[in-house]
């Protein structure tokens, strides 16, 4: 028999066993990084008790295996180089129950959103400044969709037009 590229899923055994959540939860951090409140909710939908659970998580991170900080740059990192903004990362990370704090500082140590914007609006809508007001709406709402701030879209969009 050959290998399908599918990994056998593993049957908790006993929903008050902290070895067995340990070893699901290092089974799901070898795969990509989780938040604390996303593992949480992994490990309860497979079933253990809410206090093996916490423990676990303690446990994890005070080994460092498990750091809502380092996420949090990691996620900042990897969305505004997909071209979101910082309201929209914001968002997404609160919906992890992400402190605010670490929200914040991740945000700080994030890339400039300015240039950002701007890079993101001309990837989008080409070097040249919007012609008239309804191409500059538009372009405003996409940026605005992204997560981009008022204050972005409008030094992305450049100067205002003439009102005559």
């Amino acid at each position: 028999m050959g290998f399908h590229g599918r990994a056998k899923r593993q049957k908790v055994t006993s929903a008050s066993d902290p070895a067995a959540a340990r070893q699901v939860a290092i089974a799901l951090l070898a795969r990509r990084d989780y938040a604390s409140g996303e593992l949480r909710l992994r490990l309860q939908r497979k079933g253990f008790t809410a206090g093996i659970v916490e423990s676990t998580i303690t446990e994890l991170a005070e080994e460092r295996a498990l750091d809502d900080a380092r996420y949090a740059g990691n996620y900042v990192n990897y969305a505004a180089a997909r071209g979101h903004g910082p309201l929209r990362i914001e968002a997404e990370l609160k919906a992890l129950e992400l402190p605010s704090d670490l929200i914040e500082a991740a945000l700080a140590g994030g890339p400039d959103w300015r240039a950002l914007a701007r890079e993101v609006r001309n990837r989008k809508f080409g070097p040249e400044p919007p012609a008239d007001w309804p191409q500059k709406a538009r372009q405003a709402r996409f940026l605005q969709y992204r997560g981009f701030s008022s204050d972005h879209i409008r030094l992305a969009l450049g100067a205002d037009f003439d009102l005559d």
